[in-house]
């Protein structure tokens, strides 16, 4: 291995790339990562040892408080090559101050933004060959902050690790989803941690999800933990509803998670003159939209994603089935999003970063 220094940060380089070995024509999300990490502790109230170094699992004691009161945090982000082997990023500033803002609810220490930017450049630069050209093509960027002081006491943890892993992905395809309309479950609370990016808001989702899954359907559409009345979030994704021509999704709060693509969605929206709501949608205005014709599309949206459309949803044991939208808004704003990030269309908003 070899050793350099830049901007302060040490760079250990892999002896040997794993690139060959990777089919990038068929990569299932998530599963493959590339030659090299960046980590960096938090010890004695301040970040320390910023390392690229090659990826590897490492040791950790079996008590740091991770594993026994869940100071997790992460986010999503993708980076993306253009025809001109540029490398850009989209609205890494959002995700920053998302990251942050999980941090303190999560009382976890904020990292700066100039650590996280310049690890992040300096990885993604070692291993660029990682990100291939191509409408579809992204290298997907997960961030994340661990808590790693040890011991048995239920308390914040004093020392953390941050990380950041890349990995390549194809075009996202969820093919048609179909939902069920959360009657019992919740996946957060007022006064909880659902406007937060932590492990546990997901961990929690899974039992439910696999219960939806045993009855034929790919997802649950969260509603609000008190009334189970209202419609908040698809899966892991905020969720949009269109009403005859009209682009409806709930507010952010302290239940819901505070999209980039959400808000870029909201945002394109409004540039092309689609008009579109942010407030409370229940489930009621759903079987009434369905049942009246009115009820257009329903889709997620979501890092991995950008959008996903939904087929049909299910409440109460009764299960109604959308029509197909032959002017569907959620695939246009998709490909104008997509044409974006990629840079193939002109970004009026100034979202996309050079790296």
């Amino acid at each position: 291995m070899s050793t350099t220094q830049a901007n302060k940060i040490e760079i250990i380089k892999a002896p040997n790339t794993k690139i060959n070995e990777v089919d990038f024509d068929n990569i299932n999300f998530g599963s493959v990562f590339t030659d090299h990490l960046f980590e960096c502790d938090f010890k004695n109230g301040e970040w320390q040892n910023p390392t690229i170094k090659p990826y590897a699992p490492f040791m950790m004691d079996p008590s740091s408080r991770v594993f026994h009161y869940g100071q997790a945090i992460f986010e999503g982000m993708k980076a993306y090559k253009d025809d001109n082997d540029a490398i850009w990023l989209f609205r890494p500033d959002e995700n920053i101050k998302r990251f942050n803002s999980s941090a303190v609810r999560m009382a976890m220490p904020e990292i700066p933004e100039s650590l996280f930017m310049e690890g992040l450049n300096q990885l993604l630069k070692l291993d660029e060959a990682w990100i291939k050209k191509g409408l579809g093509n992204t290298l997907y960027i997960r961030p994340f902050m661990i808590a790693t002081g040890f011991g048995v006491v239920a308390n914040p943890s004093e020392e953390y690790k941050f990380m950041i892993i890349l990995s390549p992905a194809k075009a996202y395809y969820s093919g048609e989803v179909k939902v069920l309309i959360a009657e019992h479950y919740s996946r957060a609370a007022n006064g909880g941690i659902g406007a937060a990016k932590t492990a546990g808001n997901y961990a929690g989702q899974f039992y439910p999800t696999s219960l939806a899954n045993k009855e034929g359907f790919q997802q649950i559409i969260w509603t609000d933990d008190a009334t189970h009345t209202k419609l908040e979030e698809a899966g892991t994704m905020n969720v949009f509803f269109r009403f005859n021509n009209t682009l409806v999704t709930a507010p952010t709060s302290e239940r819901i998670l505070d999209g980039v693509t959400r808000k870029s969605l909201i945002d394109m929206a409004k540039r092309e003159g689609i008009a579109i709501e942010e407030r409370p949608v229940l489930v009621s205005e759903l079987i009434t939209g369905i049942k009246d014709g009115s009820l257009k599309e329903i889709f997620g949206a979501g890092t991995a994603a950008v959008v996903s459309p939904i087929k049909g949803f299910a409440y109460k044991e009764e299960y109604f089935e959308l029509p197909k939208a032959e002017d569907s808004i959620a695939l246009q704003l998709k490909e104008k999003l997509t044409n974006i990030q990629h840079k193939l269309a002109e970004d009026p908003f100034g979202w996309t970063v050079k790296i």
